[in-house]
């Protein structure tokens, strides 16, 4: 009963979090009170587990219906949406990189004016703007999604001008990374369906 109230109880409290890689901590105390928190002071407590991919799931499921709305608007599978989003930000909708880019699709400042998007940290704009971005990169190159992705990170003109994916370590991490992540969310969607 006691585990039963504290899962129920993290599932309400994980929206209201702060989005991230944070762990939730928790111990029964002698008097048979459970405690929790995400800043163990106490040696007693330990890591909740399985929270991370639980706080994980709720974050990304916060952003769902914006990313099946850019995914409809822009022919793209969703999963790949989300496997981008998780490589760019890890589902941080203020991350800023060190180069600048900003937000849950990390868009460079000159690639959201581009694609007129004026509120970078505003979650449904970012993922409409870093979608469109994506299908433009993926047009260009004729549909090949590594040649896309690559794009998508280093730029049209360095792929256009290696004629592949360029010798970056970055890119060819990210492309791999991507690839990766979108080939286990596609096989987690199939095996729920």
């Amino acid at each position: 009963m006691r585990s039963t109230l504290f899962f129920l109880l993290l599932i309400i409290l994980l929206p209201s979090l702060p989005d991230g890689e944070a762990a939730m901590y928790s111990f029964v105390d002698q008097n048979g009170r459970l405690h929790f928190t995400n800043v163990p002071v106490d040696p007693r407590y330990r890591e909740v587990p399985g929270y991370k991919a639980l706080r994980q799931a709720a974050v990304a499921g916060r952003y769902g219906k914006y990313i099946r709305s850019a995914a409809e608007r822009y022919s793209l599978d969703p999963e790949l949406i989300n496997a981008i989003i998780k490589v760019e930000s890890s589902f941080n909708p203020f991350a800023v990189s060190e180069k600048g880019a900003m937000g849950l699709m990390q868009l460079m400042p000159e690639t959201a004016k581009e694609m007129k998007v004026g509120s970078p940290f505003e979650a449904e704009e970012n993922i409409m703007g870093g979608s469109r971005y994506l299908r433009k990169m993926l047009n260009l190159f004729d549909g090949d999604l590594r040649l896309g992705l690559a794009a998508y990170n280093a730029g049209p003109s360095r792929v256009l001008q290696k004629g592949g994916i360029p010798k970056i370590p970055e890119t060819e991490q990210y492309v791999e990374k991507v690839l990766y992540e979108y080939s286990r969310r596609r096989a987690n969607a199939m095996a729920r369906q």
